[in-house]
């Protein structure tokens, strides 16, 4: 059986899912956001912005997608050289979450780790964070906050809907919320500078600076971008526990407002869970809570409305 894995932008994401909504099936995993199933080829969507096609038809499908970008089958990281030792010096890290949840915010979060505390930031249970369960992050989070110099900064639902509205592209967002907690932490640190600055690349280069070319201060001396930075440097590992402990707490506010726990993800319980919201709370209370331009908005419409008609 062949399979290919892809990872493509939001917008591509939003396209995809909406090419392949009459062929979509339910999925019992809990990372998949979509799946679906076509005569020759399984389809699924991951929380982490990465696609899988499996089957006969993979090579055909993954083709429509984008087969340039088919680098992601392999398990290396893909970006800049890094210098030699990398893993050893003083390094500024960055990485955000939940770009692919309906409900909560994106949360980006910058934490510098400096050479000589490489080995307590081990010792506090840093590793990569999809190597550890929510709860397990939950507890390591205050040590670690206390540990080290950082930034975490949540774009809650309302202002992300706002600017997403105004065109305003996830990878802009990221780029520059990336680019302000990377700014925080240095004005933290200072006058020390760290040896490199590690950004867990979600765009090129040349792309997420031109995503913030209009602010007044962009961050480049010594950044360098690679995929699965987390298991490259403990910073950028620290970085995304940081901002998943974050997304979390928002997501535990905002269960306590809606009067219900809030799944994660964006799969059919998602579309589910936000109906019972539309038909108890209404649109405006749902768009407070929730990234109104992905598709499960439309699929809670639909639920609701199937519901009212019963």
């Amino acid at each position: 059986m062949s399979n290919s894995v892809l990872k493509l932008t939001e917008e591509m994401l939003q396209q995809l899912i909406n090419h392949y909504q009459k062929a979509e099936i339910n999925s019992k995993n809990p990372h998949a956001r979509f799946t679906a199933k076509l005569p020759d080829a399984t389809i699924t969507v991951y929380n982490s912005g990465k696609v899988m096609f499996q089957g006969a038809g993979a090579d055909r499908e993954t083709a429509i997608w984008g087969a340039a970008e088919r680098s992601e089958q392999t398990n290396q990281a893909k970006g800049d050289k890094l210098p030699p030792n990398f893993e050893h010096l003083s390094v500024l890290g960055s990485d955000e979450t939940g770009t692919g949840d309906f409900f909560g915010p994106i949360t980006v979060a910058a934490c510098f780790i400096p050479s000589h505390q490489i080995a307590l930031a081990k010792e506090l249970g840093v590793k990569d964070s999809k190597q550890l369960t929510d709860d397990y992050m939950r507890k390591i989070a205050p040590d670690l906050q206390a540990s080290f110099p950082y930034s975490v900064l949540t774009l809650n639902n309302e202002k992300y809907n706002d600017v997403q509205s105004q065109g305003w592209s996830q990878g802009k967002i990221k780029a520059l919320l990336h680019n302000q907690a990377l700014k925080h932490v240095l004005r933290k640190i200072a006058p020390e500078k760290p040896d490199a600055i590690l950004i867990d690349q979600f765009a090129e280069r040349g792309i997420y600076y031109k995503h913030i070319a209009k602010e007044s201060e962009i961050i480049r001396e010594n950044v360098l971008f690679s995929t699965k930075a987390e298991n490259l440097h403990v910073s950028v590992a620290c970085a995304s526990i940081i901002a998943r402990v974050a997304f979390l707490e928002e997501m535990d506010r905002l269960s306590a407002t809606a009067g219900m726990t809030l799944p994660k993800g964006a799969g059919a319980i998602v579309d589910k869970t936000a109906a019972k919201i539309l038909l108890s709370r209404g649109e405006s209370f749902l768009r407070t809570i929730t990234k109104v331009h992905f598709a499960n908005t439309k699929k809670a419409q639909a639920l609701a409305a199937k519901k009212k008609n019963t």
